[in-house]
């Protein structure tokens, strides 16, 4: 009799690696377009921001926006990147109706930013500590933007009845921005598309606004397995607006991928969509290769040469980075790599942390206010944080109310949506309200004893070993006195007076 062979086990998903590269296409917030005086606002009717540079009349002639350059960079500068000092631009050719002239400018073998990198950090939910990791910058460089087609019942051109295009984007000035393949998971992805945001912001060339096709990204990514030199074949994704659909339209394309490996299912180079509703992407077309855009040099635009005194010029006007600011927030202020993430993750934010500081607050303490209360209210509320009517300046004096013990941490809690909604003196609304802590022990005592009279059954039970009626003691005080009992000291002579 023969033994039947074992069944093989299928590899585990640990036994592969993914292999991840982001291309990120940012507009930038210049007045008019990269070659063309026609005007870059969103939201105007279809096809009134256009002229004849845009859609490519006969004898017309491109000009650079020298905005363009300086953004782009300013942009390579803070992402680390050697600038080119002679670089030109491109025509890459391609037919689909959104490009007007049937070609975009771009740049192709000599952009103007290379060899870069950048630093993610990556906080971990539970203890709140971050890893960092740093991912390598391929080429940054310029180019216009397409148009934008609409398609008619449906959000694709597949079960459309008809589409139609507008213009408007088309020229908008772009810098595209592609990594090495350092990235290994989706929240790796995520987060980089964040910080890339977060830089463009505080430099103030982008809005980085993804729900208004701002800031775009698209993810190359392979498979392969843990120790395999070679790459896996490449499957680009596009479609994702916003860095959750980043992070999790790569991870189910991670697994997708492992699975086909698994079963033996040959991976196509192809483009693939990530559609939302289904959670899942889907596949477009077959990815085309550079040979396909048939690139030359662009004919119509002398080459760009950014000088010695140009570049150094640019340097010196950058502010200070998201990645500066978390560095000097943990070691100045002493604060958590959460709080400095939360404090530095948009300009307006750090900008009212940073008065608030100027005008002599505790730096945890106001840390705590603004990643904590009222974070969550501007999260529920959906507004800005400098449109808030508290001023910097009013939390400051909040805080140093609390921390010199005029007033306990329930009461700012309790004044602070007022402030929130109409603004004011911390100190002038104690004052009227009466609201100042009582720290005077005598004080203190007579109000424990009044409690204590008026609870005579719970305190028998209490020192009959009821412990957790202490609980009740200390809501009862705070009732009595409004909330306005010095917390550390009312505990203290409490306890005394419970266990008499």
């Amino acid at each position: 009799m023969t033994t039947a062979a074992p069944a093989k086990t299928q590899p585990a998903k640990t036994q592969y690696e993914a292999i991840i590269g982001l291309e990120t296409h940012c507009q930038l917030c210049t007045e008019t377009k990269i070659f063309s005086p026609a005007s870059t606002a969103f939201g105007a009717d279809p096809n009134t921001y256009i002229d004849p540079i845009v859609v490519g009349m006969p004898g017309v002639l491109p000009v650079l926006n020298q905005r363009v350059l300086e953004y782009a960079v300013k942009a390579g500068l803070a992402l680390n990147c050697q600038i080119a000092p002679y670089s030109k631009f491109d025509r890459k050719q391609y037919f689909y109706p959104d490009l007007p002239k049937n070609y975009q400018i771009s740049q192709y073998d000599l952009p103007i930013a290379e060899h870069g990198w950048l630093e993610i950090e990556l906080i971990d939910k539970k203890t709140k500590e971050a890893t960092r990791k740093r991912i390598g910058i391929t080429r940054l460089h310029m180019e216009e933007d397409a148009g934008k087609l609409v398609h008619a019942g449906s959000d694709r051109l597949a079960g459309s009845t008809y589409s139609l295009v507008d213009y408007n984007r088309a020229g908008v000035p772009l810098i595209e921005i592609v990594s090495e393949p350092d990235i290994r998971t989706g929240q790796e992805a995520a987060e980089y598309a964040q910080e890339l945001r977060r830089i463009v912001r505080y430099l103030g060339i982008s809005d980085g606004n993804m729900q208004e096709g701002s800031l775009r990204c698209d993810v190359n990514i392979s498979v392969r397995p843990v120790g395999q030199e070679e790459f896996g074949t490449k499957v680009e994704i596009k479609n994702m607006n916003s860095f959750s659909a980043i992070q999790k339209a790569i991870e189910y394309e991670i697994d997708r991928q492992i699975k086909a490996n698994q079963t033996g299912e040959k991976i196509l180079q192809e483009t693939r969509l990530w559609d939302e509703s289904s959670q899942r992407t889907k596949s477009m077309r077959s990815k085309e290769g550079s040979s396909d855009y048939r690139y030359f040099p662009e004919p119509d635009l002398p080459p760009i040469v950014v000088s010695v005194e140009q570049k150094e010029g640019w340097l010196a006007e950058l502010p200070e980075l998201p990645a500066q600011k978390r560095d000097r927030y943990e070691a100045e202020f002493g604060l958590s790599p959460y709080d400095a993430r939360v404090l530095s993750d948009e300009r307006a934010i750090t900008e009212y942390f940073e008065a608030a500081m100027a005008a002599g607050a505790d730096p945890k303490l106001t840390a705590n206010w603004i990643t904590q209360d009222i974070a969550a209210y501007l999260n529920t509320e959906r507004v800005s944080i400098d449109a808030l009517p508290l001023t910097p300046v009013a939390l400051a004096e909040l805080v140093q109310l609390i921390a010199a013990g005029t007033i306990s941490n329930k009461i700012g809690k309790d004044l602070l949506p007022e402030l929130l909604t109409q603004g004011g003196s911390p100190k002038a609304l104690v004052e009227a309200r009466g609201l100042s802590q009582i720290s005077d022990p005598a004080q203190i005592e007579a109000m424990i004893d009044e409690v204590l009279a008026a609870h005579p059954e719970e305190l028998e039970a209490y020192r009959g070993g009821k412990k957790k009626l202490q609980g009740f003691f200390v809501g009862q005080l705070m009732k009595r006195s409004g909330g306005r009992v010095d917390p550390k000291l009312s505990n203290q002579l409490l306890s005394q007076k419970l266990n008499q």
